[in-house]
């Protein structure tokens, strides 16, 4: 019959733009971001360039759309965390931001985009904040605290750390190996001291030094720090 499939023929899914954002994460996801273009993206969905634009205004939205459909993840990760009965506040923070930084793991070029674009009022990314300072009030630290725990968090509540270092800099690269190798050693003494000293697996990196065990560490800090602060305030309103 006229206008009717092939037999065999699969009609390929309506394009829309929650199609268009998730074949955009997982260009970046096989090449990262530098791979991602509009044409690169029509070739994905194996459209025009310009059907995009039906869709989507520009690179940019879809750039801040990305931001929204990984965090949309962790959202959907956290929902899923297995929490023991009788858990602590920090158990329960811990393991959300834990859940999200899995995420990204997932996604290695999310934290740079997340840092770059700024979509801290999206409805998708305020959405995860609320259900983070809903379990810390509900642990019992007061709103102030609260507050002063999201300063000192910083990028950790969202499941990454901020580096001192860019893993790309060529520039940075070189002297890190340098120090490494102990040839800048007289000029930069203790940073190679540290250097020399300092041990990573090499896995569940999202940065030049972020491994698992530094961001765990700097997480546990903050939490225990904030522990001991709920503790002092509840002892001294006794």
């Amino acid at each position: 019959m006229a206008g009717r499939a092939g037999a065999g023929t699969a009609r390929r899914p309506a394009l829309s733009r929650d199609r268009v954002l998730r074949a955009a994460v997982g260009v970046a996801d096989e090449g990262g971001i530098a791979a991602l273009t509009m044409r690169r993206l029509a070739q994905e969905l194996g459209v025009e360039a310009m059907s995009l634009y039906h869709h989507v205004a520009d690179k940019d939205e879809v750039l801040d759309g990305m931001v929204d459909v990984v965090v949309g993840e962790i959202n959907a990760r956290v929902s899923q965390v297995d929490v023991p009965d009788g858990a602590g506040w920090k158990t329960i923070v811990r393991g959300r931001v834990l859940a999200a930084r899995d995420v990204h793991l997932d996604h290695p070029w999310a934290p740079a985009l997340i840092e770059a674009r700024n979509t801290t009022m999206s409805p998708t990314v305020l959405r995860y904040f609320d259900g983070l300072m809903a379990d810390m009030l509900a642990g019992g630290l007061s709103a102030d605290l609260v507050h002063h725990a999201m300063h000192a968090l910083g990028s950790r509540a969202l499941g990454f750390s901020q580096e001192l270092f860019e893993e790309n800099d060529e520039a940075s690269d070189s002297q890190v190996d340098a120090i490494m190798q102990q040839r800048m050693a007289d000029e930069y003494p203790h940073i190679t001291q540290i250097v020399m000293v300092a041990s990573h697996n090499g896995e569940d990196t999202l940065g030049w030094c972020d491994d698992q065990f530094e961001f765990e560490f700097g997480l546990d800090l903050i939490l225990d720090g904030l522990e001991q602060l709920r503790t002092t305030a509840e002892g001294g309103a006794a």
